[in-house]
C-alpha cells in the first residue's frame, strides 16, 4: 500500500505524546512505561536511545539509515533478527506478516528493513498486544511516545486505509 502524496500531512502528526528532544531523556521516558509495558521502537536512533538508557525495546524495527545518512546499529543481546523489503512511502503486506509474527516470538526481536520503516508505526499500533507502548522519533522535534489502546488501534487503522 502506498501513501499517496494528497494525505500525506496526516501521518505527520504526532500519534500520542511528544517529548521534546530536550526531556526525551530516561526519567521522562520511564514515567510513560510500567513494568509489564512490551516496549516497541521504530527508528534507528530511538532504538538506540532506549538500548543506551537499558531499557530493551521488545520489538525494533530499524532501517540502518537516519535522515537518509547509512548508519550502523548497536544491538542488545539475545536479540533475533529478521528482514523484510518495505519500499520508501509504502507499507508491504509482507512488513505486516512480518510484523505479526514477531509479535508471537520470545523478545527482544528486531525487524531489519531494507527500505523504510517509518511508516510501520501504523501497523505496529494496529497488532501491538494491550500493554504495548510505541516509541518513535519526530524529525527534528523529539520522541513520541503512544500507548496502544481501541482508540489508537482504531485511528491508526483509518490512516491504513487512507493508503492505496
Amino acid at each position: 500500500m502506498k501513501l499517496p502524496d494528497s494525505i500525506r500531512t496526516q501521518f505527520k502528526n504526532p500519534l500520542g505524546v511528544l517529548l521534546p528532544e530536550d526531556i526525551a531523556d530516561k526519567k521522562h521516558i520511564l514515567e510513560y512505561l510500567s513494568d509489564d509495558s512490551y516496549v516497541i521502537t521504530v527508528g534507528d536512533r530511538t532504538t538506540e536511545k532506549m538500548i543506551e538508557f537499558g531499557i530493551i525495546p521488545s520489538l525494533q524495527i530499524i532501517d540502518g539509515i537516519e535522515k537518509r545518512k547509512k548508519r550502523e546499529s548497536i544491538k542488545s543481546e539475545n536479540t533475533v533478527e529478521l528482514a523484510v523489503d518495505n519500499p520508501p512511502a509504502e507499507i508491504t503486506d509482507s512488513s505486516i506478516e512480518v510484523i505479526k509474527k514477531a509479535f508471537t516470538m520470545t523478545s527482544p526481536v528486531r525487524i531489519m528493513v531494507n527500505g523504510e520503516e517509518d511508516l510501520l508505526v501504523i501497523p505496529v499500533c494496529i497488532h501491538a498486544p494491550d500493554n504495548a507502548v510505541v516509541m518513535y522519533g519526530q524529525p527534528n522535534e523529539g520522541l513520541v511516545i503512544v500507548q496502544v489502546s481501541t482508540e489508537i488501534r482504531n485511528k491508526t487503522q483509518k490512516l491504513l486505509d487512507l493508503m492505496e
